[in-house]
């Protein structure tokens, strides 16, 4: 027997036309942020990028391919990573589907790592995805985005993540391998997910998600947008789609695996 209410349909129509009007409120105001967010000033990006991708070593201005505007997801793939990171995985599984309609709109769209590239291109085909991916390897990119930290900012407390500051890595955290934490009986969800990228919890969290957006125009690029965290949640395609499920997200813990390694 459910344990959920249960009612008539015409109780549920009714019920579904109140929530109806919550729906196109949220709608409404989700127009108002993207009209805002558009409105933002624009900052001109001084330095000259240098990107490892399949065509070589190009500046950041090649990742624009022809087009106006630019969309970089910072994807969590540090050099010392075995494997991207899973929840950067899950989101990444849409990019396949949605890049072609994006550059038929005047928009490039490329995500960007730290790692080597040979090493993105491995997991790459592993995923069996098509979408660009550059190494930021070489140049400073994920640092002045935000994306990338010292190992001695995560000690000190200098790390700057989502437009607020972090307290420092608790010391003994950062010398602690998964292994090592699980041993304890202490591990946690980051772990668990630093688990599945093949590195320990410091090394891991010294990279971070986020999404990016420029601009190029007479031949100077700008820096429009940037989001991170949970601002990232509306690119994540499978909680929009349990956000509608009969029991939501229904979560207790990291549940989510790279696409290939469910039922491993």
């Amino acid at each position: 027997m459910t344990m959920h209410r249960t009612g008539t349909r015409k109780e549920w129509l009714s019920a579904r036309l109140s929530l109806l009007e919550q729906e196109k409120e949220l709608t409404r105001r989700s127009d108002e942020i993207a009209a805002s967010r558009q409105q933002l000033p624009w900052v001109r990006v001084e330095k000259d990028y240098r990107l490892e991708t399949e065509d070589g070593t190009v500046p950041l201005s090649a990742l624009f391919k022809g087009r106006s505007q630019l969309l970089v997801y910072h994807f969590m793939f540090g050099p010392d990573y075995t494997a991207g990171c899973p929840s950067c995985s899950s989101i990444a599984d849409g990019f396949n589907g949605f890049a072609v309609h994006l550059e038929n709109h005047d928009v490039a769209f490329s995500a960007v790592s730290r790692g080597p590239l040979e090493k993105l291109r491995e997991f790459k085909r592993r995923m069996g995805w098509t979408f660009d991916w550059a190494s930021s390897a070489n140049s400073d990119f994920n640092h002045d985005f935000n994306v990338w930290f010292t190992p001695e900012e995560q000690r000190d407390g200098s790390i700057e993540y989502n437009y607020r500051r972090e307290p420092p890595m608790p010391e003994p955290l950062a010398g602690k391998t998964v292994q090592q934490w699980e041993l304890r009986g202490s591990e946690g969800p980051v772990a668990q997910i630093a688990s599945m990228t093949g590195t320990d919890v410091a090394t891991y969290t010294r990279d971070r998600p986020g999404v990016s957006a420029f601009v190029m125009q007479d031949g100077e690029i700008y820096h429009t947008y940037s989001s991170y965290a949970r601002g990232l949640d509306g690119l994540w395609g499978m909680y929009q789609w349990l956000d509608r499920a009969p029991l939501g997200r229904n979560e207790t813990g990291v549940w989510w695996r790279h696409h290939d390694r469910y039922g491993a």
